[in-house]
């Protein structure tokens, strides 16, 4: 995209409204706009930043055997009676009716309709075991919605849904997407530690919380420093063996790791002081087993071999696909502005033309731009030096192609990365190898 033909509209101020960095930064590189209380249209830079963490979030549950779904945003109320929630859920639930009087409701989650849908198309124990995702908007009528698309009422999640015949086949579906996370999250170039969360009455310790690191996370969180040294994308656990599974299993357990409402100091304590780590955290993605609690209520059951009926297990995994663009800036950014990481980037690369009309510049930005095609932004605006180097670190490009008169009488740009500061002067070639490489 060429920035003088691009709707990208950065702000030099801080709005007053902006209190964490990533809602700051949002606004200041033109990646969203607040149109209502929690609510945010999301500009041509931010979407594509939420349809690159999608994708990445799309294509770890494809590989774990998840099949994708699309699920509406609205619910018959008659749903969440049969299974009881209905009128316990709260204000948080957005109620309306339809011409007709009927009960509906802004979907918050999505346990009721999957459960129903699932039931409707399966016949035989022999289907399971099953997982069906997708990746869709939801409400949740919060009292207080800050933090721009951190706490927003709308949000992108993805949520997946386990069916499996017992107990012992939900914890290995469990322990597959638990595994997805872990690699879901490299990609995204953050490293999240998961955390054993409250089960309520289901209890167990099937339920974690994926956090984040973040100076401005809500839960103090402590755990082992062998949770950072892992390479999820190198490590030898085949998603389709029990045996790597449980061997994946017991690698997480054997580290510690809490949210100050779970941290035990005893058990701390016998952490060597050289591998504790401690700070805040950003919850980004809950997964969580609760056994027939839905679909018991909601009549799911199969005939067994055996001629019995069973009613399946289930589990629900969620990842916060909007509420994780605000947590990468809140772990990637400085003074400056925005650091993306490589994979969630809107574009690889800004070109910045500090010389636009000069017919070397000119012809070089346009080389970059052509090879690089829609990884890059082209900043062609006749505009000083200063205001495209302040709105390219702003916008957080990983890499910026620079290119002036005097390199350009060469042959030559300067390559900066965004995440190091680095500069250095190169040929077009290597400078394309580089980024493309």
């Amino acid at each position: 995209m060429r920035l003088s033909r691009s709707f990208v509209p950065t702000l030099k101020e801080t709005p007053a409204e902006a209190q964490i960095a990533s809602h700051r930064l949002m606004l200041r590189a033109g990646l969203v706009r607040q149109t209502a209380a929690g609510i945010y249209a999301w500009l041509p830079a931010g979407l594509r930043v939420l349809q690159n963490i999608a994708q990445i979030v799309r294509e770890e549950q494809d590989a774990s055997g998840a099949q994708e779904v699309l699920m509406p945003t609205i619910q018959s109320a008659d749903l969440w009676r049969q299974s009881g929630r209905y009128d316990g859920y709260g204000e948080e639930m957005l109620r309306l009716k339809d011409r007709h009087k009927r009960d509906l409701l802004y979907g918050p989650t999505n346990e009721e309709m999957i459960t129903e849908i699932f039931a409707s198309g399966v016949k035989s124990y022999r289907e399971f075991p099953q997982n069906l995702y997708h990746i869709q908007w939801k409400f949740r009528d919060e009292v207080r919605p800050r933090f721009g698309v951190m706490r927003g009422r709308e949000f992108l999640m993805k949520d997946a849904y386990s069916f499996d015949l017992d107990y012992e086949g939900a914890v290995i579906a469990y322990r597959k997407m638990m595994l997805a996370y872990m690699r879901t999250f490299q990609r995204l170039g953050l490293k999240a530690i998961p955390m054993v969360a409250d089960t309520g009455p289901i209890g167990g310790d099937l339920s974690h919380e994926f956090i984040v690191l973040a100076p401005t996370g809500e839960s103090q969180v402590y755990f082992e420093g062998g949770f950072e040294a892992i390479d999820w994308m190198k490590a030898d656990f085949d998603n389709q063996n029990p045996a790597d599974l449980e061997r994946f299993t017991t690698l997480m357990t054997s580290m510690y790791a809490a949210t100050d409402e779970k941290h035990d100091t005893a058990k701390w304590a016998e952490v060597p002081e050289s591998n504790r780590r401690e700070g805040r955290g950003i919850e980004v993605g809950h997964i969580f087993y609760f056994g027939t609690k839905y679909s018991e209520p909601m009549k799911l059951s199969v005939i067994g071999p055996d001629g019995k009926p069973i009613i399946p297990h289930m589990g629900s995994y969620g990842i916060g696909v909007s509420r994780l663009a605000g947590a990468i800036i809140e772990a990637s950014h400085d003074e400056a502005g925005i650091i993306w990481p490589d994979s969630v980037a809107p574009w690889k690369a800004g070109i910045l033309n500090l010389k636009v009309g000069d017919a070397k510049c000119d012809a070089i930005c346009e080389e970059v731009y052509k090879a690089l095609g829609g990884n890059a932004l082209y900043d062609d605006r006749n505009e000083r030096a200063g205001g495209k180097f302040a709105d390219a670190d702003l916008m957080g490009h990983p890499w910026q192609v620079i290119v002036g008169p005097r390199g350009a009488a060469n042959g030559m740009v300067e390559l900066k990365r965004r995440a190091t500061g680095e500069r250095v002067e190169v040929s077009v070639a290597d400078a394309l190898a580089k980024i493309l490489g």
